[in-house]
C-alpha cells in the first residue's frame, strides 16, 4: 500500500512539471546562398590629386540570394597586392547594396601603405566576402586584377622671405622660415620630412639634405645656415646669388614625394673657416688623442678687418720635440705642415725642440707660420712697466694655466692699461710675425680685441688678478678681480677650525704673483687657496692628481678640481704658491 502510494505521487509530481513547460519556437533556418561575381567598371586605374574626391573605380557583385531580406547582406571589399592571397588586404564593408565605389584618396591611400613608389603601375587583387549580417554562410567572389598607379600629393611648400642678407655678426638671428602642407591627403602613417635646396637650374641633380623630422611642417634657418645654404650652392661669400628650395617627403613605406620648388635670393658672407692643431702632443698634456683633429685645441680667429679667415693663432705649451701639424677642420681632409715659415698642404710635421708655452700663428692665404714663445703681460699707465712694451718681461708677466689662459697679478694705479704677448708694438700689419696688444672697452667680462682700446681706469689703486681668457675661441675675454689676500682652508692646519674660510690663517705676498705661510700641518688631510674670507672668492685647486709630495712643485687649477693633499707627515713646512708659475711647493 505504501509503494503503491509513492507511484501516484511521482506520477502527479511528472504531469505537474510538464503542464508548467512551454514549448520553444524553432530557431530560424536560413537557406545557403551561393557565390557572387564580381566586376569593375575598369581593368587600370591611373589617378591624380585632382581625382582625390572623385569616383575612380565601381565595383558591382551579383546577389548571394541569401534567405533574408537582402538589406542586411554582408559584404567586405578585399584589396590586396598580387601574389600576396590577401595576407595583408586593406578592406571596405558594405552593408546591402550590391556594390560600392572608390574615390582617388581612398585608392591612393590603400596603394601608399603597400609602400608602392609613385608613378609606377602595380597589379593589385580584388574580391568580395559575402555573407549573412551574422558572418553565417560566407562566400568568396571571383578575383579580379587591377592595374593601379599611385600618385604623388606633394607638399606645397612656401617661405617667409624671396630675399635675405646674411652677415657674420648676426649669424645667430633668425633668416627665413619655410612652411609646407602635409603630403600624401589621406595617408594615416609617418611621414618624414626634408628641406632640400640646391643652386638655382640645376634642377636638383645633387641636392644638399636638411633633416627635419617626423610630421613636422616648418623648419626655420638662422643667418648662417642661410647662408651656408648659398656657400654649398656655389655663390661665394660676399655675392649674391639664387638657392632654390623644395621639400622632399616620404612615407613610413618608402613612398617619396618632392614639393614645388621656391627661390630665394641670398646675400652671403664670407663664413668662419676654423683651424686645429693635432700631435704627438696632445695626450701627455691633456689635449686629447695623439693626432686627433676631432680633440685637438682649436685655434683663435683673429677678428680685425682684413685678418678674418686669414689670420689664426693660439697660445700652447708643448713639450721638448713635440711634432703637430695644422688642419682646416677636425679631420685630415685639409692638412697643412711645413719648415722654415712657410706652410705647404700635407707638409712635414712642425715641430719644437724645447719645452715651453708657445705662440703659434699661421696665414691661411700667404701660407705663412710662425712660432714663438707664448706669453702675455701687463702694460700700460697704470701698470709699473708703462707704456714700453720692452719693460714688460719678465717682471710683469703673467703664467699660463693652460691653452688659451694666463693669469697674473700686478699693482695698478690710475692710467689706461692693455695686455701684450711680445716686447713691442703691433704696426698694424696683418702678418704673422706681429706682436698683438689687447684692449676692450668694457670692465671685467668684456671681449677682448686685437689693438682695441686701452682698458677702463682702475677706480681703486691696488693688486689685482688678471685672467686673459681665450678658451672659448669665439670670445677672448679678460676678467679682473682685487688680489689682496690669499687663505689656505682645509681640515690640514693644525690648531685651525676646518673650512672655515674666515678663521684660516692667510698668506704672505711676496710679489710677482708669489704667496708663502709656514704653518704645521696635520698628514694625511686637505687644503686648498682662497682668495677671501668666504666661500665663492677665487680660489686654488690642485693639478697635479693627489700629489702629497714634498719640495716637488705641484700643478694647480682654478677651474675646479680636487682639494690638495697634505704631505704624508705631519710637521711644521713653508707653502708657496706661485700664481705666474701654476704651481704650489710644500717644503
Amino acid at each position: 500500500m505504501r509503494n503503491y502510494i509513492k507511484s501516484i505521487v511521482l506520477v502527479s509530481l511528472m504531469i505537474s512539471a510538464l503542464a508548467g513547460c512551454h514549448k520553444v519556437p524553432d530557431l530560424p533556418y536560413y537557406e545557403k546562398g551561393t557565390t557572387v561575381t564580381l566586376t569593375a567598371n575598369k581593368a587600370t586605374v591611373t589617378s591624380t590629386p585632382a581625382d582625390s574626391i572623385s569616383n575612380v573605380i565601381a565595383f558591382s557583385w551579383s546577389s548571394p540570394k541569401y534567405a533574408q531580406d537582402s538589406g542586411m547582406y554582408k559584404y567586405v571589399l578585399e584589396i590586396d597586392s598580387t601574389g600576396r592571397n590577401f595576407s595583408k588586404a586593406s578592406t571596405k564593408i558594405i552593408i546591402g547594396a550590391l556594390g560600392t565605389t572608390l574615390t582617388g584618396k581612398e585608392l591612393n591611400t590603400i596603394l601608399l601603405h603597400y609602400g608602392f613608389s609613385l608613378g609606377v603601375g602595380y597589379d593589385i587583387d580584388v574580391r568580395v566576402k559575402s555573407s549573412y549580417g551574422n558572418n553565417n554562410e560566407l562566400y568568396l567572389s571571383n578575383v579580379l586584377k587591377i592595374r593601379v598607379t599611385p600618385y604623388s600629393d606633394p607638399s606645397v611648400l612656401t617661405t617667409a622671405n624671396i630675399n635675405v642678407t646674411c652677415a657674420l655678426a648676426t649669424a645667430a638671428n633668425l633668416s627665413n622660415t619655410f612652411t609646407w602642407t602635409s603630403s600624401f591627403n589621406g595617408y594615416t602613417g609617418n611621414v618624414t620630412y626634408t628641406l632640400q635646396y640646391d643652386s638655382a637650374t640645376k634642377n636638383f641633380v645633387a641636392p644638399i639634405d636638411i633633416p627635419v623630422g617626423v610630421n613636422l611642417y616648418s623648419k626655420s634657418l638662422n643667418q648662417g645656415e642661410m647662408n651656408q645654404t648659398a656657400l654649398s650652392s656655389g655663390i661665394p661669400g660676399g655675392n649674391t646669388g639664387k638657392v632654390e628650395y623644395r621639400v622632399k617627403a616620404v612615407t613610413a613605406q618608402g613612398a617619396t614625394s618632392y614639393s614645388n620648388v621656391v627661390n630665394v635670393t641670398i646675400a652671403s658672407y664670407f663664413p668662419i673657416v676654423r683651424f686645429y692643431l693635432p700631435g704627438g702632443y696632445q695626450a701627455a698634456t691633456g689635449n686629447g688623442v695623439n693626432w686627433d683633429p676631432p680633440t685637438a685645441p682649436e685655434f683663435v680667429r683673429d677678428l680685425r678687418p682684413g685678418a678674418l679667415n686669414k689670420l689664426y693663432y693660439m697660445y700652447i705649451y708643448l713639450p721638448a720635440g713635440a711634432e703637430f701639424k695644422v688642419t682646416q677642420g677636425r679631420d685630415w681632409a685639409i692638412n697643412y705642415g711645413g719648415s722654415g715659415g712657410n706652410l705647404s698642404s700635407g707638409g712635414a710635421n712642425l715641430t719644437v725642440a724645447t719645452a715651453g708655452v708657445y705662440r703659434i700663428s699661421i696665414d691661411r692665404e700667404l701660407m705663412k707660420y710662425d712660432i714663438r714663445e707664448g706669453r702675455m703681460g701687463f702694460v700700460g699707465g697704470a701698470t709699473g712697466a708703462g707704456w714700453t712694451p720692452a719693460n714688460v718681461f719678465p717682471n710683469y708677466a703673467m703664467g699660463n694655466s693652460q691653452p688659451e689662459l694666463f693669469v697674473g697679478l700686478t699693482d695698478f694705479t690710475t692710467g689706461g692699461w692693455k695686455l701684450i704677448d711680445h716686447n713691442d708694438w703691433n704696426n698694424g700689419d696683418l702678418t704673422v710675425l706681429n706682436a698683438r696688444s689687447y684692449g676692450a672697452a668694457g670692465g671685467s667680462g668684456s671681449t677682448l680685441e686685437v689693438n682695441g682700446a686701452n682698458m677702463p681706469d682702475i677706480a681703486t689703486a691696488g693688486r689685482y688678478r688678471v685672467i686673459w681668457d681665450g678658451r672659448n675661441v669665439d670670445n677672448v675675454k679678460y676678467e679682473m678681480s682685487p688680489a689682496t689676500e690669499m687663505r689656505v682652508v682645509g681640515n690640514g692646519l693644525q690648531g685651525v677650525p676646518d673650512w672655515n674660510p674666515g678663521a684660516s690663517p692667510q698668506m704672505t705676498y711676496a710679489g710677482n704673483g708669489v704667496w708663502t705661510l709656514t704653518a704645521t700641518l696635520v698628514g694625511g688631510k686637505e687644503i686648498k687657496f682662497l682668495a677671501g674670507n668666504d666661500w665663492g672668492a677665487f680660489d686654488y685647486e690642485d693639478n697635479s692628481g693627489g700629489s702629497n709630495g714634498v719640495g716637488t712643485p705641484r700643478k694647480i687649477k682654478w677651474e675646479g678640481g680636487s682639494n690638495f693633499n697634505t704631505p704624508a707627515a705631519t710637521g711644521s713646512y713653508t707653502i708657496t704658491l706661485d700664481e705666474k708659475a701654476q704651481t704650489v711647493t710644500f717644503n
